[in-house]
């Protein structure tokens, strides 16, 4: 989604009224197309091992030492984030330095910060009061969420394919959590399903804003950007909350250096995802990412039949594959936007004109270009008085 050189008679500043934008078309990459396919898919079974370490690493912290401290986890996570990329801000200069970001979207990146820590909470949470399989069903609503939002804010248009691709990973999920019932899984207490499920509901609809949010950040501003300005009102806010609501059991904790190991196996779990979730997003995209994700559950689940003795069924085979295959569905084809992206520019600047890109911009070959309206149109005759 990097913005193409559009020819200047689209934004000529006589223009009457806007110009259709100019169609513009790549060539098919054969070979490169499917590598960057393999990539794609690659990258996004990276995180997928990565958050199967944070799962693993709260697992052994609440089951076998007790420890559930779901927001001091966070707050580690956000703690590392503030010493690595928000003192990067606050020792540049210029418009990038710290305090000249604060100035202007200090309050959205506020909120953002919120969204990100809740989007986490509500869903550990949820363990509390639903099922496991209810659980991994329900978190799959992050990526309608994630689609509509693309859709509406940052102008994403899907093809067929993609939809299908779609299909294809939400069934394979599905195929996991029937695998569960199955072999008899332990599914938790499931006390009050009602709360829970709706915990999980909300969790991964602040996930889909937070990602989709993380998407037109990473692309219009940058990388180092979006994760100092979470690590710091995720570190604020995350503490405020632990001061309140987890101090006694922060302090329960049976210390040891078995404990220590697994927290700092979880942060550097988390600030690994965090640190290279924006690099995957900026290669492929938010959707993707989380269609990737769906298989952190099956790592955690093999690694299980190894540390915890879970039983083995081929559905979980089947579930991995399914989804992989919906995975390169999904990759096999380009989306586009509706209309050229230098329109996100007004979003940076909105009380000033738009900035122009310069014309050797580059574009990423996995993305393609539209438009709304008639492919060429001459420039009209400007007579100067």
């Amino acid at each position: 989604l990097i913005p193409s050189s559009a020819p200047l008679s689209a934004y000529h500043p006589f223009t009457p009224s806007p110009l259709p934008l100019p169609l513009v078309r790549f060539p098919e990459l054969g070979v490169s197309h499917g590598l960057e396919m393999l990539i794609s898919v690659a990258l996004g079974q990276v995180l997928s091992l990565l958050i199967c370490g944070i799962g693993l690493t709260s697992k052994y912290l609440s089951e076998d030492f007790h420890a559930n401290t779901p927001v001091f986890q966070s707050f580690l996570n956000y703690i590392l984030l503030f010493l690595v990329y928000t003192t990067t801000l606050a020792v540049r200069q210029g418009e990038e330095n710290l305090l000249a970001i604060l100035r202007r979207r200090w309050w959205k990146y506020m909120i953002l910060g919120l969204i990100d820590l809740e989007a986490n909470y509500l869903v550990v949470k949820a363990y509390q009061y639903t099922t496991l399989t209810s659980i991994q069903l329900l978190d799959c609503f992050v990526i309608p969420v994630v689609i509509l939002l693309s859709w509406f804010f940052l102008l994403i248009r899907y093809k067929a394919v993609h939809f299908l691709g779609i299909v294809v990973c939400i069934l394979g999920m599905g195929c996991m959590a029937g695998a569960d019932v199955l072999v008899g899984r332990h599914q938790g207490a499931g006390e009050n399903k009602l709360v829970g499920d709706l915990l999980v509901l909300g969790g991964a609809t602040l996930y889909g804003i937070s990602n989709v949010w993380e998407e037109y950040i990473i692309r219009t501003l940058s990388r180092v950007e979006f994760l100092g300005m979470i690590g710091l009102f995720g570190a604020f806010f995350s503490g405020i909350q632990l001061a309140i609501m987890e101090h006694k059991e922060l302090l329960k904790v049976p210390w040891d250096w078995q404990i220590g190991l697994l927290y700092v196996g979880f942060s550097a779990c988390m600030f690994g995802l965090y640190s290279f979730m924006p690099v995957v997003i900026k290669k492929t995209s938010a959707t993707s990412v989380n269609l990737s994700l769906l298989t952190a559950d099956l790592y955690s689940l093999f690694c299980g039949l190894f540390l915890f003795h879970y039983k083995f069924s081929g559905l979980y085979l089947l579930s991995f594959f399914t989804i992989l295959i919906g995975l390169v569905l999904y990759s096999s084809t380009s989306t586009y936007v509706a209309q050229d992206p230098r329109v996100y520019k007004q979003f940076r600047n909105p009380s000033g004109p738009v900035v122009d890109l310069p014309a050797t911009a580059q574009v990423e070959p996995s993305v393609t270009y539209t438009s709304l309206g008639q492919e060429t149109e001459e420039e009209p005759h400007v007579r100067v008085a």
